[in-house]
């Protein structure tokens, strides 16, 4: 047995770890009297209705524990690292590779390249399969792990080992046909490159990827990001209006044959290619409840919705109008990346107009940093906004998307920090989530259930 064991680093409120006074600095021994190797072992030895924990106290105490719970019902622990386990480094050169293109000097976690089967799961990232270990599709198929995110770019397999600078990379897709074969549910993606596999080859992934229904749901097509870091890297160049018009015109044509044919849409653009083509975002239902969401297919088409259902709710509850006739006045600024700069200055403004008391200024914030070609908020640094924002009107709170943020932290990615941001531009730094909820109760200064329960960052300049 492993003596060390996985230390817990919280316990989740309301659950069986609370209830039975395990807390935060124990350490997890063994669940049925087995070792727990990672985060592969740990999710399938606690789905059974009776378990045995191991537990030791920081006092060197060891407590086992009997515990009877529904099937699959989960015990509330968190542990210091989440794969419980070393993290995986990926040992391929994509040539799209984003980690590639960034400058030197950067934290160290920064140039960390990740494609582990265990992150997939635990938190969603997208792997290639090259990485992944005959032990691991075995673990996957016995435990039944799903979903499983694939980063396909392309079913060539001479393109994919081209693409993927990996000479097994070919050889990789047969994995899907097991995950497939083993009742495993997938989402894909693909990271176009122009002229690259992008046209023929791209309707040829469509097609190959569509016979992987129903247990692939979906797949995203996303634009390959490119900073101006590219010295010794493969040539590639920026998509065009008239790419990004093509690339719509087949994915909406697939889109629709298979709707007819299977109820899904099955293919998806990210919200990247509307805004270079200059079309606008089609309707919710296209979004097939948004499984894309974390690729950016869908989050402006999601943020409207709650935006609109936030302000409907605003007017049929009275607020809108009591706002109006208090005499309330308030001054605020947001600011966010390019991409989505014209979608924030639309709802600022709307919601100007309902409550005229209210003055929203909206700031793009051009990727100095990255270069002009990096448009999407989160990879924003605090320099960049720092230096574009000096000297403008922020009013009483400068808004940022959740985003620009290292997640669960106050750390841009060029170690500013956002108490540093709000001491150099003078003002209140707030946080709103991506939610169009959020920003409508956020912008206005009127709480909501997210901010109530600590989701809302802020710092005092």
């Amino acid at each position: 047995m492993n003596p060390k064991g996985h230390r817990i680093q919280r316990i989740i409120p309301g659950s069986i770890a609370e209830e039975l006074e395990i807390t935060a600095g124990d350490t997890l021994l063994a669940v049925n009297g087995q070792e727990i190797t990672d985060i592969f072992d740990y999710q399938y030895d606690i789905m059974d209705t009776y378990i045995e924990v191991l537990i030791r106290k920081p006092s060197g105490e060891e407590w086992l524990l009997e515990i009877d719970k529904e099937y699959e019902e989960d015990l509330g622990l968190e542990f210091e690292n989440g794969l419980m386990d070393e993290y995986r480094s990926c040992r391929n050169k994509c040539i799209f590779c984003f980690i590639d293109q960034m400058p030197p000097g950067m934290r160290d976690t920064l140039y960390f390249k990740d494609d582990d089967a265990r992150l997939s799961f635990l938190q969603g990232n997208y792997i290639t399969l090259t990485n992944l270990s005959e032990q691991d599709m075995e673990r996957i198929i016995r435990y039944h792990l799903s979903p499983i995110n694939i980063s396909f770019q392309t079913t060539n397999p001479a393109l994919r080992c081209e693409m993927l600078h990996n000479r097994f990379a070919g050889e990789a897709l047969a994995k899907v046909d097991r995950l497939r074969a083993g009742g495993i549910v997938m989402n894909g993606q693909v990271v176009l490159c122009k002229g690259v596999n992008d046209g023929a080859e791209l309707e040829r992934t469509i097609r190959d990827l569509t016979g992987y229904m129903p247990e692939l749901e979906s797949v995203s097509v996303v634009p390959v990001g490119l900073s101006k870091y590219r010295e010794g890297l493969y040539p590639l160049e920026p998509f065009t209006r008239e790419d990004a018009l093509a690339v719509l015109e087949r994915i909406h044509g697939w889109q629709e044959r298979l709707y007819q044919k299977y109820g899904t849409h099955f293919i998806h653009a990210s919200d990247e290619w509307y805004i270079l083509a200059g079309l606008p975002m089609p309707e919710a239902a296209r979004y097939d409840g948004y499984p894309q969401l974390e690729n950016g297919v869908g989050m402006l088409r999601l943020q409207e919705e709650e935006f609109r259902e936030a302000m409907a709710e605003l007017a049929a509850s009275g607020v809108a109008q009591k706002l109006r006739e208090s005499g309330y006045r308030r001054t605020v600024s947001a600011a966010t990346g390019l991409l989505a700069y014209s979608y924030i200055e639309e709802m600022a403004r709307r919601l100007m107009d309902a409550v005229p008391g209210l003055t929203v200024r909206v700031y793009p914030v051009r990727n100095d940093f990255f270069g002009e070609l990096i448009t999407v908020s989160g990879l924003l640094t605090g320099g960049d906004i720092r230096a574009q924002l000096a000297g403008k009107d922020l009013g009483e709170i400068l808004f940022l998307p959740e985003n620009v943020l290292r997640s669960g932290e106050d750390v841009f990615l060029d170690d500013v920090t956002l108490p540093a941001l709000g001491n150099a531009l003078q003002t209140r730094v707030n946080i709103v989530k991506s939610s169009g909820r959020d920003f409508v109760y956020q912008i206005l200064g009127l709480e909501t259930e997210a901010s109530a329960a600590g989701g809302e960052g802020e710092s005092n300049g």
